[in-house]
């Protein structure tokens, strides 16, 4: 994998800079800024979960923000957008929108993982219209038709 070093602002000296879970994990941690007190999300309710951070990524790259699959998957917190999109010129506070899909409430603590930071090239695309597109064996087939035998 190749490594490129990115600028990270503290914006608060308390903030957590992201980092990986293990030597090959594409996606970095990013952590909660919440205070000693932590905070409480209610069933149903999203909730904007401070990082204390601003990241000043590559032209033509993005910071995609993914949901951490423990939290999710063990207690139903993950980002209310599904994935996060941090552009290049962006240099605003990193900022979670923490939804809970569980039934019950969740606390998040200070410090704590809630959501992952993946860098990834991106094309800017240059739209052309086009009277026809080239086809394809799969053609118009919609949702699940790749799945079709």
């Amino acid at each position: 994998m190749q490594k490129e070093t990115v600028r990270i602002k503290k914006l608060r000296p308390e903030a957590i800079l992201p980092s990986y879970g293990s030597p090959d994990a594409v996606g970095a941690d990013l952590y909660a800024l919440t205070g000693a007190e932590g905070l409480t999300i209610a069933p149903g309710e999203t909730v904007m979960v401070h990082t204390g951070l601003s990241v000043e990524l590559p032209r033509g790259f993005a910071g995609l923000v993914y949901a951490r699959s423990g939290l999710a998957t063990k207690r139903g917190l993950a980002p209310a957008n599904k994935v996060g999109v941090i552009d290049p010129d962006y240099r605003g506070e990193i900022m979670i929108s923490l939804h809970n899909h569980s039934s019950a409430p969740a606390a998040v603590q200070n410090g704590e993982r809630v959501a992952q930071l993946v860098i990834t090239p991106c094309l800017i695309a240059e739209f052309e219209e086009a009277e026809e597109l080239s086809e394809t064996a799969r053609g118009v087939g919609g949702f699940g038709s790749t799945g079709r035998k």
